[in-house]
């Protein structure tokens, strides 16, 4: 099962771009920089260039794991990938054609890539979050603010990979 590239990096871009939104001073940035002890000033002399372009090989590595979450014809793929002759040509696997036109379009709407999106983020960066969320005794609300942003950005995420073959 291919992925589609050009819709891994599209998607990728998606938490930047909700991130300027979301964490803009006019939105939730002020929330966010009150729960979260920083200022204006501390912020200042950060190299912006560099945490961009990590902040896109992340987004990046997301993008990629969120392709097996939000297509469930990827799971049928590793449940055959032990089967004589999967490696060598998936395409001509008698149990891969037999299934693949019926079940290849199941659930690729943006819908419901959306939903697993979602799930992901509350399954994983919401006990993320709220564990070191304790440990640093910040608030509900900084919890609600970075889990919220996650789970915007991985149902866009979800969306987009799902929607789109």
């Amino acid at each position: 099962m291919e992925m589609n590239w050009l819709i891994i990096f599209i998607a990728a871009l998606v938490p930047l771009v909700i991130g300027f939104v979301w964490y803009n001073p006019k939105v939730f940035g002020n929330a966010w920089m009150a729960g979260s002890g920083m200022t204006e000033e501390s912020m200042k002399g950060n190299n912006m260039t560099l945490v961009m372009i990590l902040s896109f090989v992340f987004s990046f590595m997301l993008a990629i794991i969120m392709h097996p979450i939000a297509i469930h014809q990827f799971g049928l793929f590793s449940l055959l990938e032990n089967q004589p002759g999967m490696h060598d040509n998936p395409i001509t696997n008698p149990d891969w054609n037999a299934l693949m036109p019926k079940y290849a379009d199941n659930f690729r709407t943006f819908k419901h890539g959306v939903l697993h999106g979602v799930i992901a983020a509350l399954f994983f960066f919401l006990p993320t979050y709220g564990t070191m969320a304790l440990y640093e005794r910040r608030g509900f609300k900084y919890i609600a603010i970075n889990v919220g942003y996650w789970a915007v950005s991985l149902g866009i995420m979800g969306g987009l990979i799902s929607q789109f073959k």
